[in-house]
């Protein structure tokens, strides 16, 4: 047993905050828990077939709810809450996952499963079991923006270290439906270096690759000293430039280290369902491959070990903010447009 904070007393904002001051050098090394990296061209033969499936269980679940259910669940499409995001954060307080029948709650499950790849979905699950704490799944809460059905919808889904959406395209141009979270905690808040256990831990790995391909005044470029505050919806505001972003611009990177770049991003997107994948690559190229920049932050380095656990890829149009310390928090927001 630990002391550590759980998600009814945590706020991971206030301790965040609080991280540069926090020293954890003394933490032991440990290996990694990686997941298999498939290619998305791989992935794509495999599901190209496959219908999307979750906006159809949204459908079901909305017409299962009781009118009391409905007032506690459903709000309009242009509701502020369903823009809103945090790395814990419930959209609706009172009615949460376990307070549904237990028809609806497997039907709930089954839309969060089919809103991630199949080769990753346990995986993603496995996180939200272990970072929900007492009520696992059931802890985690929902909302209806929009009725399924009428071309204007979202499903909304939150917890600790959640946030995830889903609506059928309702929100043109804008990958996700908007800015998601992912995050995890394994096996203690802060995680050792090599972050035993964490379910996303792959990811850093994935973008340090790029950080040894680099020569000197490459990595002098990419490497910064602290990473952005984590401060809700401002974290993922997109700036619109296409110069004086954190890190090394990709115009100076070779073909090879772009090619790689382009790789962590397919990696990066692999625990997603295909459609948002292929929505996400597109817009991104939209806003320029050429314009995003690849930043690494020297003065979060948990274990003082040199393999960085916070890096960020941002363009105009998007941002990928990925922070292991003192574990995972991801920041992801792609859209058409600024």
């Amino acid at each position: 047993m630990t002391d550590e904070p759980t998600p009814e007393t945590c706020d991971c904002g206030q301790i965040f905050s609080r991280r540069r001051f926090i020293k954890t050098s003394t933490l032991a090394t440990a290996g990694a828990s990686v997941l298999p990296l498939v290619s998305l061209n791989e992935l794509s033969a495999a599901t190209a077939s496959k219908p999307p499936q979750a906006e159809t269980l949204v459908k079901t679940l909305y017409d299962s709810l009781s009118a009391a259910q409905r007032s506690k669940v459903c709000f309009d499409f242009d509701h502020r809450l369903r823009q809103e995001i945090d790395n814990n954060w419930f959209v609706v307080k009172d009615q949460r996952v376990r307070d549904y029948t237990k028809d609806q709650q497997a039907m709930i499950r089954e839309i969060f499963m089919k809103m991630h790849s199949e080769e990753y979905a346990d995986q993603v699950m496995k996180q939200v079991l272990e970072d929900s704490g007492r009520s696992g799944f059931g802890e985690c809460s929902l909302a209806l923006f929009g009725e399924p059905g009428t071309g204007k919808f979202q499903f909304v889904f939150t917890g600790r270290h959640t946030t995830r959406r889903c609506d059928g395209d309702s929100v043109e141009g804008t990958a996700f439906g908007g800015p998601i979270f992912y995050g995890h905690a394994a096996q203690s808040f802060y995680e050792k270096p090599h972050h035993p256990g964490n379910v996303y831990w792959y990811q850093a790995k994935r973008a340090n690759a790029v950080y040894q391909m680099m020569d000197g005044k490459q990595r002098d470029q990419a490497l910064m000293e602290w990473s952005r505050d984590e401060q809700g919806k401002k974290t993922v505001a997109l700036t619109g430039k296409n110069e004086g972003l954190d890190g090394i611009r990709m115009t100076d990177l070779s073909s090879d280290q772009k090619d790689e770049v382009r790789k962590v991003l397919n990696d990066l997107l692999l625990p997603f369902r295909e459609e948002d994948r292929r929505e996400s690559l597109k817009l991104i190229d939209h806003g320029g491959f050429d314009n995003l920049h690849l930043a690494f932050y020297k003065g979060e380095d948990v274990g003082e070990d040199g393999v960085w656990d916070v890096f960020q890829i941002e363009g105009p149009n998007m941002i990928w903010y990925f922070r292991g310390d003192p574990h995972v928090h991801s920041w992801v927001h792609i859209k058409d447009k600024a």
